[in-house]
């Protein structure tokens, strides 16, 4: 009879010790698992914030050539109405010289407009 509880209770102490080192496995795997949780969404989190400031470094640049660009019609537009008054003081020959200038002006605004929609475009890609 001894024998038999004693075997009893060393089969009971050897299940208790299975299941603690079988909680034990499963606690650590789950630590592993936030661990990994965790560096996942740091990772996210850096990936996002490069992004942002790819973002808005592309955003100012873009700024930048828009004003550029505004200040350089600003500057044609100001040599333009130089030139119209010019030819205003010369006379009749005026006119042309300012239709033709019309024109010339019309074009390079019409080349412009193509080449920012271009732009943007190949920016959306």
């Amino acid at each position: 009879m001894k024998e038999k509880e004693e075997e009893e209770e060393k089969e009971e102490e050897r299940k208790e010790e299975e299941e603690e080192e079988e909680e034990e496995e499963v606690e650590e795997e789950e630590e592993e698992q936030e661990e990994e949780d965790e560096e996942e969404d740091k990772e996210e989190e850096e990936e996002e914030e490069e992004e942002e400031e790819e973002e808005e470094e592309e955003e100012e640049e873009e700024e930048e050539e828009e004003e550029e660009e505004e200040e350089e019609e600003e500057e044609e537009e100001e040599e333009e109405e130089e030139e119209e008054e010019e030819e205003e003081r010369r006379g009749r020959r005026g006119r042309r010289r300012r239709r033709r200038g019309r024109k010339k002006r019309k074009k390079r605004k019409k080349k412009r407009r193509r080449r920012r929609r271009r732009k943007k475009k190949k920016k959306k890609f």
